[in-house]
């Protein structure tokens, strides 16, 4: 079974809906035991940086990742889901991350191009993810963002796509995988990503 996370934030049902596309037993749940209890666990997340660690705390879940995270379950961040993996964003200045990654998400600096970074672009992997098997090269996938993950660790980036920046598009280490941009918006390619993560052992 997959957990969707439920905080009250976030893209939830179409998360859900690509999964059992995929022929997944996807849940949106923000039950505690339900969530320790699955194969797999996906944190989605859409609005403000604050307001998404907030309601994790509201929703008494920040420990309960922690624990799935550390007993190797499947993570999955997704958007804003990828950016609470870290220690802070620069969108809410004194708002503590879940810290699972050292690293700040930054605003994206990109003179002369749209803030938000809304559409379609393509990723570049500056190494080997099994996240991004048997992709097209420079596969195209859908973002809406204004912010970025800048991790201390750059062996963690699995993915990166260019917006008058190099922005980080996906990160991964051990049992985490996250992506900045929004699988379930993004056609056949982002399908893809998500059987990977459906089918990892």
């Amino acid at each position: 079974m997959i957990a969707i996370i439920d905080y009250g934030m976030g893209n939830l049902h179409s998360v859900q809906k690509a999964f059992i596309r995929l022929g997944g037993d996807a849940v949106v749940t923000s039950n505690a035991t339900a969530i320790e209890r699955a194969d797999k666990v996906v944190l989605p997340g859409v609005g403000a940086f604050g307001d998404c660690m907030q309601n994790l705390i509201n929703y008494k879940l920040v420990e309960v990742i922690r624990r799935v995270i550390n007993r190797g379950t499947p993570f999955m961040g997704i958007c804003l889901g990828e950016q609470l993996l870290f220690e802070g964003s620069e969108e809410d200045p004194g708002v503590t991350g879940l810290g699972i990654f050292p690293g700040y998400v930054r605003k994206i600096n990109a003179p002369g191009f749209k803030i938000p970074h809304m559409g379609w672009n393509s990723l570049s992997f500056p190494q080997e993810n099994p996240l991004f098997a048997d992709l097209p090269e420079k596969p195209y996938v859908y973002f809406v963002h204004s912010y970025h993950a800048v991790p201390v660790e750059s062996s963690i980036i699995a993915a990166v796509t260019e917006y008058g920046e190099t922005l980080t598009a996906a990160v991964a280490s051990a049992n985490i995988y996250a992506v900045q941009f929004h699988p379930e918006k993004s056609g056949e390619v982002g399908l893809k990503i998500l059987q990977n993560f459906k089918e990892l052992a």
